[in-house]
């Protein structure tokens, strides 16, 4: 078999039979929590258990494993999915109080990428312009239902509080963020905006 279509270490650890799955798994478990603890203390204040975001993490990873394409490391690849769900928790935290209709355009895309701290100047240029062109088709294409539904999603609040906050039903919020979404990938992919970015915001 080519070396280069092996299998990555971790991943055959967490697919392997017991005791060393288990290993794995709280090996990886403690390198989320250590790398949570850098990159969530100084967003929203940090208040946040990053044990229970580990966990949810570790489950997350687990059943997406046949995800990862190995263009980057496992445990990269793995705090990604991490840090992105912290950040979804914490900006629900932050925003539990906050009324959608206090929530501005620009506030609703101040989009944190949880690969933000290792890029490059380029690729941070790319992610302004994908957020301006987002920022502007939110506000030429949606109707107000739908900005007021994408905003709070964008900002990680449940779509039961955004239900709530806008004296509706869940499936009232999950069909006009269905649209929505579906209006502002087409808008963003017909812009040349790369469907691996476009998937990145909408995951």
């Amino acid at each position: 078999m080519d070396i280069e279509t092996l299998p990555d270490p971790w991943i055959q650890r967490l697919r392997g039979p017991q005791p060393e799955r288990d290993a794995a798994i709280a090996e990886l478990r403690q390198i989320i929590v250590r790398g949570l603890q850098r990159s969530l203390s100084q967003r929203y204040g940090g208040a946040v258990q990053l044990d229970d975001v580990a966990q949810e993490a570790v489950l997350k990873i687990l059943d997406s494993l046949d995800r990862f394409d190995g263009r980057s490391r496992f445990t990269t690849w793995a705090m990604t999915i991490a840090t992105r769900i912290g950040i979804s928790e914490l900006r629900r935290r932050h925003y539990q109080n906050v009324s959608l209709d206090a929530v501005t355009p620009a506030d609703s895309l101040q989009i944190e990428t949880a690969g933000e701290g290792a890029a490059t100047p380029e690729q941070l240029l790319d992610r302004k312009i994908v957020m301006s062109r987002l920022s502007e088709l939110i506000e030429t294409t949606l109707s107000d239902k739908q900005k007021l539904a994408i905003r709070g999603v964008l900002e990680g609040l449940p779509v039961e509080e955004v239900a709530r906050r806008t004296d509706s039903n869940r499936n009232a919020i999950y069909k006009l963020i269905h649209d929505a979404r579906l209006k502002l990938r087409s808008g963003l992919e017909a812009a040349g905006v790369a469907s691996g970015d476009v998937a990145e915001i909408f995951t």
